[in-house]
C-alpha cells in the first residue's frame, strides 16, 4: 500500500529537473492536492538551495505531491511526469546541468516501486525517445522543503523570462496533453 496520509491521500516525490517546472505541471492535475518544492536523495541535512546548485550534497530538485488515489493514480503521476521532462538525460534537462536537475522517483512504497518499474518498461518497449530512460527509481527516505521563495514560483512569478521560456511552455505541452484532467 501506498503511503497515506490522515486524509486519505497519497504522496509522491518526484525529480525532473528544475522543480518550478515540475510544480507548475501538478498544480494543475486534477486529483492533486498540494505540491511543494524541495530536495531529496542527498547525505546533507537541511540543504539550502546554494548548496544543492552545487551539486554536492547529493540531492535532486523535487517536488512531493500529495494526490486523492481516487481521482489520479500514481501511474497516472507518472505519465505525466515522464511527459514534462526528458527522462533520457543524466542528470541535465535542458540548460540545467548537474545531478541536482536528474530524473528521479523517489518510492513511498514496494507498490509504488513496482508501478514504476513498469511504467519505466512500458515507455521503453514504446521506444518514444531515441535514447533510454535513465530516471532513477530509489526508495524515499527524507524531503527538504525548499525555500519559501521556491513555492509555487511559476505562479507568482511567471512573466519572469527563465519561466517564459522554459516552464510555460511545459506546462502549455501538458495542458494540450491532459485537458481532460485539468482542475477545474
Amino acid at each position: 500500500m501506498s503511503q497515506r496520509i490522515e486524509d486519505g491521500l497519497e504522496t509522491a516525490t518526484l525529480g525532473g529537473g528544475c522543480f518550478w517546472c515540475i510544480e507548475a505541471v501538478f498544480d494543475e492535475l486534477k486529483g492533486v492536492k498540494q505540491v511543494e518544492s524541495g530536495y531529496s536523495g542527498g547525505a546533507v541535512p537541511n540543504p539550502d538551495y546554494h548548496q544543492v546548485c552545487t551539486g554536492r550534497t547529493g540531492h535532486a530538485e523535487v517536488v512531493q505531491i500529495q494526490f486523492d488515489p481516487q481521482v489520479v493514480s500514481f501511474r497516472d503521476i507518472l505519465q505525466v511526469f515522464f511527459t514534462v521532462h526528458d527522462p533520457t538525460t543524466l542528470n541535465r534537462q535542458g540548460g540545467d546541468a548537474g545531478t541536482q536537475y536528474r530524473s528521479v522517483i523517489f518510492c513511498h512504497s514496494p507498490e509504488q516501486q513496482a508501478a514504476a518499474g513498469q511504467v519505466v518498461q512500458e515507455l521503453e518497449a514504446q521506444k518514444l525517445w531515441g535514447s533510454p530512460i535513465v530516471t532513477q527509481i530509489v526508495p524515499f527516505e527524507k524531503f527538504y522543503l525548499a525555500e519559501d521563495y521556491h513555492q509555487e514560483y511559476f505562479r507568482l512569478n511567471g512573466r519572469q523570462p527563465y519561466c517564459q521560456m522554459v516552464v510555460a511552455p511545459k506546462v502549455a505541452k501538458f495542458r494540450k496533453l491532459y485537458r481532460d484532467r485539468l482542475k477545474a
